[in-house]
């Protein structure tokens, strides 16, 4: 095991003895949860195997992404987790940067935007308030290939350039949570708000210290990527892939969000 993984998993082990604050405490800031039908999602890497297809159970996902305000009042009943007093191993110094103070959100921080600048640490235990969890990531992919009135329009060349025009555009203002119309599943803002954390979003990351893969590493990047992908031309999953695979769980980010599933 390389010393990066190392590290996570033992901070992972710490992690489950600094959970929030018991669910009963925490309802307030509950977000509605939606239901998402048994469905099959392909992995990027291996439609192209007869097994490449993963049977995903049927779960709940949080209809909008959390806010700031859904944040703040989980910050302050858990105040471990406020800017300030949480250990760097658990998130970065960027953490809730955007905000005025540890339980102040300020100007640049409105109420209803989805909170960024939290780490997986933060996400985690903020769902575990709540007596839910992160998603995983097939989890995740299976919601966010629905479209308004089919659960699957990952097929559709409409639906994918609508996806690859926000990962296009630059970064402004973050929007408030809801705006845009719900999919089939009832869940607002899969896509052209923020990214979200998923509970695995570092499952397919390639250890570079692997000695028994031979050369098979080298296909999951730069031009071997796109031979070994899926889909070649799906390049919104490989944007996602790419993103995930480059973050760590103390890793803050300022277009980086979260919600929870049940």
């Amino acid at each position: 095991m390389s010393g990066r993984f190392a590290r996570l998993s033992a901070a992972l082990g710490v992690a489950l003895c600094v959970v929030a604050s018991a669910p009963s405490e925490a309802q307030s800031y509950a977000t509605r949860l939606v239901r998402v039908d048994e469905g099959v999602v392909f992995p990027f890497y291996g439609r192209g195997s007869a097994n490449a297809a993963v049977l995903v159970p049927a779960f709940q996902i949080e209809a909008t992404p959390v806010t700031n305000a859904q944040f703040l009042a989980f910050v302050r009943s858990t105040p471990r987790w406020q800017r300030g007093r949480v250990a760097r191993l658990f998130a970065d110094e960027r953490y809730l940067a955007h905000w005025a103070g540890p339980e102040t959100l300020g100007a640049a921080a409105r109420p209803n935007q989805p909170v960024t600048h939290v780490s997986w640490f933060a996400a985690r235990a903020y769902c575990s308030s709540l007596g839910r969890r992160l998603p995983s990531e097939h989890e995740w992919e299976l919601v966010a290939q629905a479209d308004a009135t089919r659960r699957d329009a990952s097929r559709d060349p409409a639906f994918v350039a609508q996806i690859l025009e926000w990962y296009s555009q630059p970064r402004g203002v973050l929007a408030d949570v809801g705006q845009r119309p719900a999919n089939r599943y009832g869940a607002h803002d899969m896509h052209g708000l923020v990214w979200e954390w998923v509970l695995d979003f570092n499952a397919v990351m390639v250890d570079a210290d692997n000695r028994q893969g031979g050369d098979a590493a080298s296909s999951q990047f730069c031009g071997g990527g796109s031979v070994a992908a899926r889909d070649s031309a799906d390049y919104a999953a490989f944007m996602r892939y790419a993103f995930r695979s480059s973050l760590q769980a103390a890793y803050t980010v300022p277009n980086l969000g979260f919600r929870c599933a049940q």
